[in-house]
């Protein structure tokens, strides 16, 4: 199992982070990845709604067709930082909000799962920041913390049965760290995204 990836397909969906294209190559390095389609959006959120609607994760993850062996998402710092209201989790099968964080991620999921089902489907939580006045002890305009957004994505992964990779929890991203891990204390250096991909290897060749 330690060759799986080789030769298959991958999907990264997400922000900034994603679309700085830091971690695929290191991944694709690592596991033996044939090809990574990169769908990182910057500057835009997994839930719907606002002027960068087009480009928030929702959108142009449920735009996409193609089947891919793996399909990363990577989402929730924005809708932090955006106000995104949260919403709730709901059953199967919706309906659901696309303009709350749970509806979104929600439909997402399923419009994946539903294209390709035998598709390894995984979801990292946000890393911990400290930029704009937003950090993890900051409510934002709804009330909410940043842990609020990661723990959603942590239960939308139980109620699919998907693996989470809690970056949030475990990459070593804090308050402490992000001026070696990040270039403006949100998003990852060179040494950032190398301790990613780190995580994520051991990640992805458990699934």
């Amino acid at each position: 199992m330690t060759d799986r990836w080789r030769g298959r397909s991958w999907c990264t969906l997400g922000d900034s982070i994603t679309a700085a294209n830091g971690f695929q190559p290191l991944l694709k390095e690592a596991l033996g990845f044939a090809s990574i389609r990169n769908e990182g959006r910057g500057g835009c959120s997994m839930t719907a709604g606002g002027d960068r609607d087009a480009g928030s994760t929702v959108r142009v993850g449920t735009a996409i067709t193609e089947c891919f062996d793996c399909v990363t998402i990577f989402a929730g710092t924005n809708d932090y930082r955006l106000n995104k209201p949260l919403g709730q989790l709901k059953p199967v099968g919706g309906p659901f909000d696309v303009f709350t964080f749970y509806g979104a991620y929600q439909t997402l999921i399923e419009h994946l799962l539903t294209l390709h089902p035998a598709s390894r489907l995984n979801l990292w939580t946000p890393l911990q920041r400290d930029k704009d006045g937003y950090d993890m002890y900051h409510a934002n305009e709804e009330g909410r913390l940043l842990a609020d957004y990661a723990d959603a994505v942590v239960a939308v992964g139980k109620v699919y049965a998907l693996p989470v990779l809690d970056l949030y929890a475990t990459s070593g991203f804090s308050k402490l760290t992000l001026d070696v891990f990040t270039s403006d204390r949100l998003h990852p250096n060179e040494a950032g995204h190398r301790r990613i991909a780190d995580l994520a290897a051991t990640f992805l060749r458990s699934m």
